[in-house]
């Protein structure tokens, strides 16, 4: 089985492309990769020095749950009634993850009107087809 010279450069030059594409896909592969624990080292690192938003507050947050750490607030302020950021008067909603003026809250609850509302909604739903399911809405 004789190859021409045609034969054998086309099969050289086909196999060239192919270790060019293979390295490109590996160098790729190590970009990404490269990027991927480079934003594990900032993320981590920043979170695990971050201060809680509250004026005045000095919790370490170094020990705190992920959580309050990704919300950048203590579990003290993010469970207090009342707190002052900015230099207004706000609570943390445990649905949005935010601080709002207590204006959007009503009475002591966690959860801004906004956000209760949306849940409400969504429960009188699967309620309501639950009970048309089972037959007492006829």
């Amino acid at each position: 089985m004789r190859r021409s010279k045609q034969e054998g450069k086309r099969s050289l030059r086909e196999m060239s492309e192919e270790e060019e594409e293979e390295d490109t896909f590996a160098e790729e592969e190590e970009e990404a990769l490269e990027k991927k624990q480079k934003g594990k080292a900032t993320s981590s690192s920043s979170s695990s020095t971050g201060a809680c938003q509250v004026e005045r507050c000095t919790a370490n947050m170094s020990k705190a749950k992920q959580y309050h750490k990704r919300h950048k607030v203590c579990e003290f302020h993010a469970k207090a009634p009342v707190v002052r950021i900015s230099g207004l008067p706000q609570r943390f909603c445990q649905q949005c993850s935010r601080f709002h003026e207590l204006s959007e809250f009503d009475e002591a609850k966690r959860s801004c009107r906004r956000r209760l509302a949306g849940h409400n909604e969504r429960r009188r739903k699967i309620t309501s087809e639950g009970e048309r399911s089972q037959g007492y809405w006829k």
